[in-house]
């Protein structure tokens, strides 16, 4: 029997129900003394007709016991959640904003670039995993998170007035989080990550986490702010996000397995890659910000050549990105290292590994990035027709 379930205020909520005596249903609700639904469920059962179970038909229709029984938990357990503890609320509140305050789709990008990279490690040494590595891998992925944190949170601190016209849900400029308390978890979150990678991963690897912190601080910070010149705003997100991330995750995994440091086709593969694709979020994530920084004098590459330019260029960025994947699965299923020697040179000291090794799986590769630069040109034009902004 179809029911409904109506209100005065006209609010109508279908649900499915067996049929049961509802003359029972004062008696046979379980009733706990200590639940205010109960006495509730007690008062109101005895006035069904005017809070409105009705059938399409007309009249009263009855209800299982079984359904009672869940309808009373239910009540009972809105009613605990609205007379909780004021300060379990707060906490609540608390975690809330500070999990907002995270961005956590910056967390999520940054967990995704350095698993790849920890796997592309351990599958090239599979004979060195031990079970002793998952604490250092879990206090790595500590320490990233600390550090996106840190830069996070140090830009929405000096962009309150700007994040309350281009995103107000943000915790500070919506009011949920003090500035006091947003100053002490990026302190906190700065100290705890160069304490962490300090004491796992040794000084050339703090020395690349406390060069991000530095790019990070200078981006948002007065006097530099360099986030107000467009060039050099996304070149430090390309860097910090791309080059810096994947390399200093790769070189951490070899430390803790006991290797020296080599480049691998693999490895240089993802590293452009990201490092590419870091650069078209640096050009593109300002496009919905543009009416915030151009109140606040805020050049970016949105204001400067308008908002639908930058998202075209955007566009063939990532197509340049997945095209170039397809031609390196056609043209480098086998690679030798060596022959790449004199580019990669510039990027580190280490030497290079020189022999020849099965770098890309085309099977994989060719058909992926083939749809993703078909979803892109599919995007791209409904853009240009102006179905989407």
């Amino acid at each position: 029997m179809e029911l409904a379930f109506v209100t005065s205020s006209s609010i109508l909520t279908a649900a499915t129900l067996p049929r049961c005596n509802s003359l029972y249903l004062h008696r046979r609700i379980p009733i706990n003394p200590d639940c205010k639904s109960s006495a509730w469920l007690l008062k109101s059962s005895e006035n069904l007709s005017s809070i409105g179970f009705h059938s399409r038909t007309g009249g009263i229709k009855p209800v299982s016991s079984r359904h009672c029984r869940r309808f009373s938990t239910w009540a009972c357990t809105q009613v605990g959640a609205a007379g909780s503890d004021p300060s379990l609320n707060k906490f609540s509140a608390f975690k809330d904003a500070c999990w907002r305050f995270l961005r956590p789709h910056t967390i999520r990008g940054t967990a995704l670039g350095s698993t790849a990279l920890v796997a592309r490690a351990l599958i090239e040494n599979p004979e060195l995993i031990k079970w002793s590595l998952l604490l250092k891998a879990f206090s790595g992925v500590l320490a990233l998170i600390c550090g996106n944190g840190y830069i996070v949170g140090i830009n929405q601190i000096y962009d309150i007035s700007i994040d309350k016209v281009n995103k107000p849900y943000l915790p500070i400029a919506a009011g949920d989080l003090s500035v006091q308390s947003a100053w002490f978890l990026v302190l906190f979150f700065s100290v705890a990550g160069i304490l962490i990678v300090g004491s796992n991963f040794g000084s050339f690897i703090t020395s690349l986490y406390c060069l991000g912190l530095v790019l990070g601080t200078i981006y948002s910070v007065p006097p530099f702010r360099m986030k107000r010149f467009p060039v050099a705003a996304f070149l430090i997100i390309a860097t910090v996000r791309g080059f810096l991330l994947n390399f200093g995750v790769y070189y951490a995994t070899r430390a803790a397995l006991g290797l020296q440091f080599v480049w691998s086709a693999p490895v240089a593969f993802i590293t452009t890659f990201v490092t590419l694709f870091a650069l078209v979020i640096a050009i593109t994530k300002d496009l919905p910000d543009v009416e915030g920084d151009r109140r606040y004098q805020i050049s970016t590459l949105a204001t400067k050549l308008g908002v639908r330019n930058i998202a075209f260029l955007g566009s063939g960025l990532l197509l340049v990105n997945y095209i170039g994947s397809i031609v390196v699965a056609i043209y480098m299923p086998q690679v030798n290292i060596s022959s790449l020697q004199p580019f990669f040179f510039i990027f580190t000291w280490s030497s290079f590994s020189m022999h020849a090794l099965q770098a890309f799986r085309h099977s994989l590769m060719i058909p992926a990035h083939a749809i993703l630069a078909a979803g892109t040109c599919i995007r791209t034009s409904k853009l240009y027709q102006g179905k989407q902004s």
